[in-house]
């Protein structure tokens, strides 16, 4: 049997989540009457196929059971309803669907953001597509992929604070709102390097190049402000630990040569800057 090969523009799983972070773009840039909105109001509702199979999408992404058998049963209950949905309708409406996208974005911008769970993705997309056709090692890859996802707790991460929203596609867009609203209030105390920084990192949804060419335009200015802030320190230890710091700058920041960056490094610039922010403040005192 030949390999069965994964095909984004198929999966609307990840179609929809690509369209909820680009409405986050969206939100965060201030731009009125986001074509992502009304591209899932229209196409992911309760009367299509495409919010059906979402449905089962997020049931495999969300769902968590303690032991192996219980997520067995499970996945093959979702396969069932999968196999019970109107294949001539999902693929007359994935088709309009990307053909909706490619109007109004540029399609291999749009799908090359990174996704955490990329390959529960792939494994279910294979499952509910070529269930009956798949090889035995293909099939038995692809299963186990999501019992060890099931069953396994996920840790929090930034990215995934994005994310996990509600299942209803009205509410998970009026929640992408409130998040935000939330977020500002929460973190007001942010200064501007701080607020670029997040706003460059969801930004990065529509551009896998913009948030690592943001970040290593960054190490240059965090460092020198660490440098010219560590001049008022008089703690002969505090200075020695700090230079150490801005040695590591580099080091910890490193965004690397791949395309998509690593959640650490915004999570050290992060502190890098409060690091900073802490030493401005020290020294008008």
């Amino acid at each position: 049997m030949r390999k069965v090969k994964h095909n984004k523009l198929r999966n609307c799983g990840l179609l929809f989540e690509f369209l909820l972070r680009q409405i986050t773009s969206d939100v965060l840039n201030k731009i009125d009457g986001s074509k992502a909105v009304a591209i899932v109001k229209n196409k992911f509702n309760e009367n299509t196929e495409l919010g059906k199979e979402l449905a089962l999408y997020n049931i495999i992404i969300n769902k968590k059971f303690g032991d192996d058998r219980k997520a067995d049963y499970f996945i093959n209950e979702v396969i069932n309803e999968r196999h019970k949905l109107n294949n001539a309708s999902l693929r007359r409406e994935k088709y309009n669907l990307i053909k909706t996208i490619s109007e109004h974005y540029d399609l291999q911008k749009f799908i090359s953001s990174k996704v955490d769970n990329y390959k529960i993705y792939a494994s279910a997309f294979k499952l509910f597509e070529y269930s009956d056709s798949l090889s035995p090692d293909e099939k038995t890859e692809s299963h186990f992929n999501l019992v060890e996802h099931i069953t396994t707790k996920s840790e929090i991460k930034l990215s995934e604070t994005m994310t996990a929203l509600p299942d209803d596609e009205d509410l998970r867009i009026l929640t992408y709102k409130t998040l935000l609203e939330k977020f500002n209030q929460k973190y007001s105390n942010l200064n501007s390097p701080q607020k670029n920084l997040l706003k460059a990192y969801i930004n990065n949804v529509s551009n896998t190049n913009s948030l690592k060419e943001y970040i290593e335009s960054e190490i240059p200015n965090i460092k020198k402000e660490l440098k010219d802030n560590s001049k008022n320190l008089k703690d002969k230890v505090v200075k020695i630990k700090l230079k150490e710091a801005i040695n590591s700058v580099d080091k910890f920041c490193d965004v690397g040569n791949s395309q998509s960056v690593k959640d650490d490094a915004v999570v050290q610039l992060m502190r890098y800057y409060e690091l900073a922010k802490q030493l401005k403040n020290s020294g008008r005192k």
